[in-house]
């Protein structure tokens, strides 16, 4: 499954985040993989696709960065993905 994260740097600290990846790595559990990512000009929001295996264990990768960083996790699908969802519907006229 995918998620969209909109993460936002607590204080506008991106130093803070980025010192944390360069120490210790995306910290990522089994069964999440991170997918890409966009950083705001302000370097304050990051934009992420994760994609995991299911919401509990994209909850625990959270939680190794909730004190930096606040978190909002919309489950989204490929462009793809929607196709396939709606073409029945587009057939009904």
């Amino acid at each position: 499954m995918l998620y969209m994260l909109i993460e936002r740097y607590r204080n506008g600290d991106a130093v803070a985040v980025y010192r944390r990846f360069r120490e210790r790595g995306r910290m990522t559990p089994d069964g999440v993989r991170y997918v890409s990512s966009w950083i705001t000009e302000d370097m304050a929001t990051c934009y992420q696709v994760m994609d995991a295996d299911d919401r509990r264990s994209l909850d625990g990768w959270i939680s190794r960065w909730s004190d930096l960083i606040d978190f909002e996790v919309i489950s989204v699908m490929t462009s793809p993905q929607a196709v396939e969802r709606i073409a029945p519907r587009l057939e009904r006229g």
